[in-house]
């Protein structure tokens, strides 16, 4: 029975670390002086992202994915958990 308890709670932990990086964590450097707001696809589900003006920031986007496609004014980027980003132009390059 012992056993038994350990497997569950290795379960219960590795269901518990997977859902943890279930998402996808940017780093970015917005160059222009306006705040952008980028349509986001995640898992199957569309988003809105939000990344300030002028500034070096950070922004989590939820939704079960490692990966994310972000629509820019140059199109649609896919993005991976961990990219730095920057932003130009209302555009998006990674770094």
């Amino acid at each position: 029975m012992n056993c038994k308890k350990r497997i569950v709670s290795f379960v219960f932990l590795l269901l518990a670390t997977f859902s943890i990086h279930a998402n996808v964590y940017l780093r970015y450097y917005n160059k222009d002086s306006k705040t952008h707001k980028f349509e986001v696809k995640i898992a199957g589900s569309t988003k809105t992202v939000e990344f300030g003006s002028s500034r070096t920031s950070s922004v989590t986007i939820q939704g079960g994915s490692e990966k994310a496609e972000i629509k820019t004014d140059c199109g649609w980027i896919t993005l991976s958990d961990d990219d730095k980003i920057e932003i130009k132009d209302g555009c998006i390059t990674i770094k």
